[in-house]
């Protein structure tokens, strides 16, 4: 066992263990040791008393055994300010990201200041044929590109993918839905010219009626908009 995973087993809680696998069903039980979000914060503190080079050891070698390695991996790569550091350090990571529960813990605030560069890296990732590669090009790109900078073609790439995973297309649905709720008059396009593939489209809809930002009237042109599954 390594210096880290060691750290990581002494903020074992067993009663998460079984919690936080039901949350990750794409991953066996025996690769979660059960650490609750709030004890990251801790461990990343702790790291700090480790001989030099170890956490850049832990970084560096992948993939990893446990879940939990994974999210304190992303938590680190959240914390680089560094930018061609922390893309250099998530473009090594990316492959190796297995779950939702990592992927969606991404948000370095390095790369929001510098969404030029980055813009190219995400249209990058959302071609990728690895799925939670794709995922974090579409979340990154619904996290800091649908505000004041916006540009409708953003749309284009997520809406032309079409795939069979789940994770891949939830995500799509997600960020159409959250495009719809703060660039409704961009976005309502590729719903009505159905560019989506069915389940996505439906289920993008689904996602913005739930929302208290979309009005009533514009949940209910949306719901005339569902298209009929086989």
């Amino acid at each position: 066992m390594t210096k880290i995973q060691k750290i990581l087993f002494e903020y074992q809680d067993s009663k998460y263990t079984d919690f936080s696998a039901k949350l990750v069903p794409t991953l066996p039980r025996e690769c979660f040791i059960g650490v609750r979000s709030p004890s990251y914060k801790k461990i990343i503190r702790e790291l700090a008393s480790l001989p030099q080079g170890e956490v850049e050891k832990f970084m560096g070698e992948l993939p990893h055994k446990y879940h939990e390695e994974n999210c304190l991996h992303i938590a680190l790569i959240n914390k680089i300010k560094d930018y061609d550091e922390c893309l250099s350090q998530l473009e090594q990571f990316l492959p190796y990201i297995n779950s939702w529960a990592v992927s969606d813990g991404l948000n370095p605030p390095v790369l929001k200041k510098n969404k030029g560069k980055l813009l190219p890296k995400i249209k990058f990732w959302i071609k990728d044929e690895k799925p939670f590669t794709k995922r974090v090009g579409m979340l990154l790109l619904m996290k800091y590109y649908l505000d004041d900078d916006f540009k409708p073609e953003y749309l284009e790439l997520p809406a032309k993918i079409r795939s069979d995973e789940y994770y891949v297309n939830m995500m799509t649905a997600w960020l159409f839905a959250e495009a719809l709720v703060k660039q409704w008059d961009s976005t309502l396009p590729f719903i009505q010219n159905k560019k989506l593939d069915p389940w996505t489209h439906n289920k993008a809809i689904q996602k913005a009626y739930e929302s208290f930002r979309v009005s009533i009237e514009q949940k209910e042109y949306l719901k005339s908009l569902k298209m009929k599954q086989s």
